[in-house]
């Protein structure tokens, strides 16, 4: 005997199979068109173009701080070649001899002398910070002059760096 399905199964399987798919004749679907936060721009808002009145006290400020920062990386290169010197003498030598610490000496005369350079980065920041709370528009040149006294500080520091890897490390 074989097991067969009844055909009034079958039917009354297919009729409640396919009566799932209908969907209901009062159903109401979303509107196609565009929705509010679709008109939107996203589009990032243009900020009104400050024009920066030139002011001598803060330019005889920043030439007084360039022409510093000039001398400290003058002052900073001759020294560094001197040290480099002492350094280059001193390679090899053992830790605490005469030759060893002379070259140690001049390098922390170096960490003084870029400190001179650091001091002129904080003294732009606080001019920057002074014309911030005051309301005032950044000014490009405190911005600019930062940038190269940020380069000078940081060439200084891989000079410092260079020279002391020629000593053996206490």
């Amino acid at each position: 005997m074989t097991n067969r399905p009844h055909p009034r199964r079958i039917v009354v399987a297919l009729l409640l199979l396919t009566g799932g798919c209908a969907a209901p004749r009062a159903a109401s679907f979303p509107s196609l068109l565009p929705r509010p936060i679709e008109s939107r721009s996203d589009a990032e808002p243009v900020a009104p173009v400050t024009i920066v009145e030139a002011e001598p006290a803060t330019d005889a400020t920043l030439v007084d701080l360039e022409k510093a920062i000039d001398a400290a990386s003058k002052t900073f290169e001759a020294a560094a070649d001197g040290a480099d010197r002492l350094a280059r003498a001193a390679q090899g030598d053992a830790v605490g001899s005469e030759r060893w610490i002379t070259a140690q000496t001049a390098l922390g005369q170096l960490d003084g002398l870029r400190a001179t350079t650091s001091s002129a980065i904080t003294d732009l920041d606080e001019l920057a910070l002074t014309r911030a709370a005051a309301g005032k528009p950044d000014y490009p040149a405190i911005a600019t002059l930062r940038q190269k006294a940020q380069a000078a500080l940081q060439k200084q520091a891989a000079r410092i760096q260079e020279i002391q890897e020629r000593l053996k490390p206490a």
